[in-house]
């Protein structure tokens, strides 16, 4: 079964393509070889599949055959040279994106498709996280962050805060716009991961003025003015704490009585669920008031001793009952997934997140890890709502291999379009096929 068109592969790469087509392109008219779409699409094939390489194959093909995917997938017209492409990317603003991934969120809302994301009635739990995608010694821009090395060297970097919607029943998540952690105002004060986040709740609320969010995060966040900044958003927080960071609120839970729920699995571990409401964040007389929960698994040993194989600790703005703690702590422990299920597997299942596509002077290393995630989002999308794509999943085994397999089709192979891309996958044998020769 098909997906619905507004989440299929042309009705996202359409709207994707007549997006780009609205950028602006301050480029001179009277100097331009190559479309901003050919280019930007270009970019986003190559991370689509994975494939840094895609570009020299399709050319090869076009040369033989007088036809290539990137036409026949992408809509590209004409393929340009791969400097061509990072001259051109470099100068999108990268805001133009925001857009984009904010349809693509609406499309799934309005396929309903998240109804299985709700941590709470009517509230989704938005994790935040940042990244590390370019580092360098020697090739920076005004824009890098800066960090004195152990050797003496400056190391120039690129960050960024990911959100994500995210629950622990689900394998997928749900990509949102990034924040660049970045030096953009000319301060000798550097951005911080911190302060990208406060700006990001607010453009999330711009964006999404209606959704009932939760934001999630590791022990960077729960401080009073991020805390402040997502209250006064109308959204809720649920960030992990490590008490050695405050030291007003360890004096409070160590004098504190707590409520306590337990509960025995069968593999005779003890879960044990802690609680309190409404203690000091820190010392401060305007301090914020928080919730505060703990989690600890005890397993027991063959020499009769207890060990402790998990311990956590939270604070958030809800009201902690025995009622909500289990689900509270399900949502606190999910925090890794954006972790697990997005930056580690975009860095290691062949998503090249890491590889230097090129720094560029103004937007290009940022506008390429936004093409990146996109990519990645789409890929989310299908495992979701693509019963064809599903079927692949299962036939190849991983992601990873199903990638590989992929690669290899479209760099001997032309094929119309993406749904028959899949289905090839499926049932090769049904079909009649022309490739191009091996080494051009």
């Amino acid at each position: 079964m098909k997906p619905k068109i507004h989440l299929s592969f042309s009705g996202l790469r359409d709207y994707l393509s007549s997006s780009i087509v609205r950028f602006d392109d301050s480029r001179q008219k009277t100097k331009i070889n190559y479309c901003l779409r050919d280019a930007i699409m270009s970019c986003f094939a190559c991370m689509y599949f994975h494939d840094p390489s895609l570009l020299q194959f399709q050319k090869r093909m076009e040369n033989e055959m007088h036809k290539n995917n990137l036409r026949t997938l992408f809509k590209v017209d004409e393929i340009p040279t791969e400097n061509q492409i990072r001259n051109i990317v470099d100068e999108v603003d990268n805001e133009c994106f925001r857009p984009i991934y904010k349809d693509y969120f609406r499309r799934l809302q309005r396929g309903k498709h998240l109804n299985g994301f709700e941590l709470f009635p009517g509230l989704y739990l938005c994790l935040f996280d940042g990244t590390q995608y370019y580092f360098s010694t020697r090739v920076h821009c005004d824009q890098c962050l800066t960090t004195k090395l152990r050797n003496g060297e400056i190391g120039y970097s690129h960050k960024v805060v990911q959100p994500a919607i995210s629950h622990p029943s689900m394998r997928q998540i749900i990509p949102m716009m990034l924040e660049e952690i970045s030096n953009t105002d000319g301060s000798t004060k550097q951005d911080s991961e911190q302060s990208a986040a406060k700006r990001l709740v607010k453009k999330i609320r711009k964006d999404c003025p209606q959704l009932g969010l939760i934001v999630g995060g590791d022990a960077l966040y729960p401080n009073q003015p991020t805390i402040e900044a997502v209250l006064s958003e109308d959204m809720h927080y649920l960030f992990r704490v490590k008490l050695t960071d405050h030291a007003g609120l360890k004096e409070e839970t160590n004098n504190a009585s707590f409520y306590e729920l337990r509960k025995n699995d069968a593999k005779w571990s003890t879960h044990i669920y802690e609680w309190i409401n409404k203690i000091k964040l820190n010392k401060a007389d305007t301090s914020i008031k928080v919730n505060f929960f703990r989690y600890r698994i005890v397993h027991p040993q063959k020499d009769g001793k207890n060990k402790v194989t998990y311990i956590g600790n939270w604070v958030t703005d809800f009201e902690i009952t025995k009622e909500n703690i289990l689900t509270l702590v399900a949502g606190g422990r999910c925090r890794s997934k954006i972790e697990n299920e997005c930056f580690n597997f975009l860095k290691n299942h062949g998503y090249h997140l890491e590889h230097n596509f090129g720094h560029g002077d103004k937007n290009l290393c940022f506008n390429v890890f936004i093409l990146t995630v996109l990519a990645f989002y789409m890929h989310q999308i299908f495992e979701l709502t693509d019963k064809t794509y599903k079927a692949c999943r299962k036939k190849f085994g991983s992601k990873l291999n199903l990638w590989n397999t992929l690669r290899t089709l479209i760099q001997f192979l032309i094929f119309e379009s993406w749904e028959l891309l899949l289905d090839f996958m499926l049932n090769h044998d049904e079909y009649n096929i022309s490739y191009a020769r091996p080494g051009g």
